[in-house]
């Protein structure tokens, strides 16, 4: 009978042990998992935090360089506008999608001929489109929001810098002095400012890159590099919560059992205790 009880209570323990080896295993794989996958997706992980902060810590509006331009509200006077529209369809009978508009300080109009858009003084008829380099260095200072100084100012006509559209050819890049280095671009036909680019703007294109891991010229946040590694990031993050459980979450449960154990011990045999030096007494 002994025996008995004893591979009984043999039978018990090894069962038990099968039965503790299950969590152990997962623990190993877990362990295992996450740590290979964050040996090689670990500077990733660097990376997007990096990057994430910063697209985060500035303003997209600052960012776009909204505060760099200034929107000036300007009125149109009538008496001003000398040159009559109907002389100017005269002069130019093809003329399309004509507007009217203020150029600094002075009345113009604005149109377009086949794919050409032009600037016409509105009191004397006078062709301003292509503007020069004096004048779009005067609608640069006009538009610009900050007092820096023009340090230079070029026309762009074909093969045009990546943050600026071909479709605004041609333009004229005028820089400021700033420790940002902000620029803006004056569309040479209609004098309107197409762009506005500084520094920070650079740096956040290429953060927005290597935040999304497009290292080509798409910007194309659905590559499969970025899904790759975004699936390892998955699991290496699923590794992670059940080490943490693990390690941090089952060591509480635990020691909670435990306390509890101990209480209900103390409790029974203060009990027992009681119950003995009753009969005693009895």
């Amino acid at each position: 009978m002994f025996i008995l009880e004893n591979r009984t209570i043999i039978s018990k323990n090894s069962s038990t042990r099968i039965k503790r080896k299950k969590p152990f295993k997962l623990f190993n794989l877990s362990h295992k998992l996450h740590k290979w996958l964050m040996l090689f997706i670990g500077a990733q992980f660097i990376i997007w935090s990096v990057t994430g902060a910063y697209m985060v810590f500035f303003d997209i509006d600052y960012i776009h360089g909204d505060s760099l331009v200034i929107t000036h509200q300007s009125k149109i006077k009538p008496e001003n506008l000398t040159f009559a529209s109907q002389q100017l369809f005269q002069q130019y009978p093809r003329a399309k999608n004509l507007s009217v508009g203020v150029l600094i300080d002075r009345e113009v109009y604005r149109f377009h001929i086949a794919k050409q858009q032009f600037i016409v003084d509105a009191r004397s008829g006078e062709v301003l489109s292509p503007l020069n380099k004096t004048t779009a260095i005067a609608l640069a200072k006009h538009f610009y929001s900050g007092d820096g100084e023009v340090i230079n100012a070029e026309l762009i006509s074909s093969t045009p810098p990546f943050a600026l559209s071909a479709r605004h050819l041609p333009v004229w890049q005028v820089d400021f002095d700033h420790f940002s280095s902000p620029t803006l671009y004056i569309s040479a036909n209609n004098g309107k400012v197409v762009n506005k680019r500084h520094q920070f703007w650079y740096l956040f294109d290429w953060m927005f890159r290597f935040h999304i891991m497009d290292y080509g010229d798409d910007e194309d946040a659905s590559n499969w590099l970025l899904f790759f590694i975004a699936s390892f990031a998955f699991f290496a993050a699923l590794s992670g919560l059940v080490l943490t459980y693990f390690k941090v979450i089952k060591p509480i449960i635990n020691s909670g059992k435990k306390r509890g154990n101990k209480r209900r011990n103390i409790t029974k045999k203060t009990q027992q205790d009681a119950q003995l030096s009753v009969g005693e007494k009895s």
